[in-house]
């Protein structure tokens, strides 16, 4: 309220703006009681709110702005703050911060034509005891001003790490999702034959392709395919592509060219698997996971 005195009291005079507020020794504020409010010191809780607002706009900002009030509280609570989900709530309003709310993501898959020779071995039970045992695959892409280009991950399901990814500027298999895949044998050392690591995607042509297939084969990866009975079939490969989109490539309205999307889709896989906490995680990294299967003393294992 003194904030509103001090905007209008050059026109109308504090005394005229208390009255016309009903201001009385008992009544809502007198010029005096503004007075006294300007000169009384800042509390604590107003210091401490000042000093949060700056590191929530930090933190905020860290992660892409996309944290709503739980995540930001729990990344609050792993950089050592002591404060509660309701401060967060109520200082994030002051802030005006808020999270991305995630749209719907139309469908891409042009499915194949051949009949099926790869089994649903995953039956959408996306769950696994350690990492390299499944991974999802799946392709997005980005509106350019010269047409589109397209993004391929793949996603390690127990840790829930960015394996491999590529960005390209056209569908063919050997410039895509053959890239993501080089990439995410040798970023795992899966490039030596690892029993019982399974590769799961939808019914893409790109990976009902022959030199796709031979590449899994070559491996030693067993190929799953989705059955044709709905997105649910590849849901966590699909909610991957979701959250790119919604996280970084809606924060911006143009997207120049196919660079332009390559260098901020790495920048966003190496802070999704390294720096972004995730709710199914408990709200711990991919990289903090995986380290509890490589260092198994240092917390407990991932409940996926």
């Amino acid at each position: 309220m003194t904030a509103f005195i001090d905007i209008h009291r050059e026109k109308f005079g504090v005394e005229a703006i208390c009255h016309i507020l009903g201001a009385t020794e008992c009544g809502f504020i007198t010029s005096r009681g503004c007075r006294v409010t300007k000169t009384r010191p800042t509390s604590a809780r107003d210091l401490r709110d000042a000093t949060l607002l700056t590191e929530f706009t930090k933190i905020h900002q860290e992660k892409y702005g996309v944290y709503g009030v739980r995540k930001m509280w729990h990344a609050k609570r792993r950089a050592g703050w002591d404060v509660g989900q309701d401060q967060v709530a109520r200082l994030m309003r002051l802030a005006r911060l808020h999270g991305v709310p995630r749209g719907r993501k139309p469908d891409t898959t042009c499915p194949s034509g051949e009949p099926g020779h790869h089994p649903d071995l995953v039956e959408r039970k996306f769950a696994a005891e350690s990492p390299h045992q499944l991974w999802v695959a799946d392709i997005t892409y980005v509106h350019l001003p010269t047409g589109f280009c397209y993004t391929a991950f793949i996603t390690d399901v127990c840790t829930r790490r960015i394996v491999g990814w590529a960005v390209a500027s056209s569908l063919h298999t050997e410039s895509l999702p053959l890239l993501a895949l080089e990439q995410a044998l040798i970023s795992t050392g899966a490039h030596r034959a690892r029993d019982g690591l399974i590769h799961h995607s939808d019914r893409g042509v790109q990976y009902f392709s022959l030199a796709y297939s031979d590449a899994l084969t070559t491996a030693g990866v067993k190929a799953s395919v989705g059955t044709a009975r709905g997105s649910y079939d590849n849901a966590l490969a699909d909610a991957v592509d979701g959250l790119y989109k919604t996280e970084l490539i809606y924060s911006r309205r143009v997207w120049g060219s196919v660079s332009d999307v390559e260098i901020a889709t790495m920048a966003w896989a190496h802070w999704w698997s390294t720096r972004r906490i995730h709710e199914v995680l408990g709200y711990r990294t991919p990289a903090e996971v995986e380290a509890t299967y490589t260092h198994p003393a240092a917390t407990a294992p991932a409940t996926v």
